[in-house]
């Protein structure tokens, strides 16, 4: 075989493997799914905070539950008794409508099994500041506690135009 042909059938390989991308891609399919996969759930403290975010987003009720230890689990399904699933679900979700961002600090280590951290909500005229404390169990990190969050001083409100 020559280099010429050689080279033509690299060309062609690598064309069509962009082309099986491509394809894949707008069809749906997504590699982040197949890697997560591939990792324990939740393997950081930053993971479940993230999962618990995404799930109030959707709306996904047994999802944002799961984010939780059994404790908080138990507080958070007395104080949503007078609303039902799709109550709670669009609850999540406009709550979560009006953020534009989320900065999730390092966490802090407290003892062998928990961690502390910080999570600063960004909405368009406030930022909020909120400690949560999570727990290491065998299933991965979920939140153990959560302090009530404070409004943070802004400098520069979201969105204002640069000069």
């Amino acid at each position: 075989m020559n280099k010429q042909r050689l080279a033509q059938i690299l060309t062609f390989l690598i064309l069509a493997g962009v082309l099986v991308f491509t394809v894949a891609g707008r069809s749906g399919w997504n590699w982040r799914g197949i890697v997560s996969r591939a990792q324990p759930a939740d393997a950081t403290p930053e993971d479940a905070i993230y999962n618990m975010l995404d799930a109030a987003r959707n709306g996904d009720v047994k999802k944002y539950m799961a984010a939780y230890n059994p404790s908080m689990q138990t507080a958070l399904r007395q104080s949503i008794t007078d609303s039902s699933d799709s109550g709670f679900r669009r609850y999540l979700q406009d709550t979560n409508a009006t953020l534009k961002g989320v900065a999730v600090m390092p966490p802090e280590k407290t003892s062998d099994t928990e961690v502390k951290v910080r999570v600063e909500y960004v909405y368009q005229e406030r930022n909020e500041a909120q400690t949560m404390y999570l727990e290491k169990s065998g299933s991965g990190w979920r939140i153990a506690r959560v302090e009530t969050a404070q409004r943070v001083k802004t400098l520069v409100p979201y969105g204002t135009p640069v000069r």
